[in-house]
């Protein structure tokens, strides 16, 4: 994907990207890779009008409504957004580049989605995306949800719908299902932010789809058994104020997952192990 001269500007992206939504016919005549280019390069902007409502919903209709753009360019995409996009500013905190990446998340799951209805990419790609997908949970250190004036950053929730598409792949290694919910798990287990826009909701959809293509109920309940005592010894390491967060976060977690496992005979053990965690002051 070379281009030649100058990206759009954010003002003159917009004006095109209106007239795509407006008529998804207007693409017969667009420079493709000028466009493409330039909503990547503008992916994170700041400009919750262009990045959400603009970019993103192209990049939805383009890829899933209208299937305009082929097996190459998706492919190209994708290695945009992993070599450059997916970890950009990695490890900042309070940085206005977690909308890049939050919002390479959800391109990343749109290209998934196209995948897996019509398998373009080799098995070696998605086994790139796992490790790079593990490699940027473990990193991500800004968690926010909306922040005023520049809206949706929601990291927890963005990266929840990626994983989502990405275990869904038949090109998926069933075996690492642990190996990719365990650093979505702790994404829960910070203590700088209370997490107040469905980000427990959000995480759970991967997580149901792993047990249900055949993540095993005991590695969860291992997994909640292990939370559980990390809470414990926080509980004597942190200040109230950053304990209460965790606390809350965790809380709302599991009354969550309780509610969704409940009257499922399929998941009776694994809700019986959730309730117990629910007596986490006791």
């Amino acid at each position: 994907m070379i281009l030649h001269g100058q990206l759009l500007t954010e003002t003159d992206l917009k004006v095109e990207l209106q007239a795509f939504l407006n008529d998804p016919n207007t693409w017969q005549h667009a420079n493709h890779n000028k466009v493409i280019q330039s909503m990547l390069t503008h992916i994170g902007s700041v400009d919750s009008e262009l990045r959400d409502g603009l970019i993103y919903s192209s990049f939805y209709t383009m890829i899933l409504q209208e299937n305009l753009l082929g097996a190459t360019m998706l492919s190209e995409m994708l290695d945009n957004a992993l070599t450059q996009l997916l970890c950009k500013g990695i490890g900042e905190n309070q940085n206005d580049s977690v909308f890049t990446r939050t919002f390479t998340s959800l391109l990343i799951a749109l290209i998934l989605n196209r995948d897996n209805e019509n398998d373009f990419l080799e098995a070696y790609k998605i086994e790139e995306l796992s490790n790079k997908v593990i490699a940027y949970l473990l990193a991500e250190k800004d968690v926010r949800g909306y922040v005023p004036d520049k809206g949706w950053a929601h990291s927890v929730a963005h990266v929840s719908d990626l994983v989502d598409e990405l275990v869904k792949s038949s090109k998926f290694n069933k075996a690492s299902f642990i190996d990719l919910l365990r650093p979505l798990w702790n994404m829960l287990l910070q203590t700088e932010y209370a997490f107040i826009h469905d980000e427990d909701e959000r995480l759970l959809v991967p997580l149901f789809t792993m047990l249900e293509l055949g993540l095993q109920q005991k590695e969860v309940i291992t997994l909640l058994n292990e939370t559980m005592a990390t809470i414990a010894a926080q509980k004597t390491q942190l200040d109230v104020q950053h304990y209460r967060i965790l606390r809350f976060n965790w809380k709302s977690f599991l009354k969550s997952f309780y509610i969704q496992t409940a009257d499922k005979a399929q998941y009776t053990v694994l809700h019986q192990s959730i309730k117990e965690c629910l007596n986490i002051d006791k």
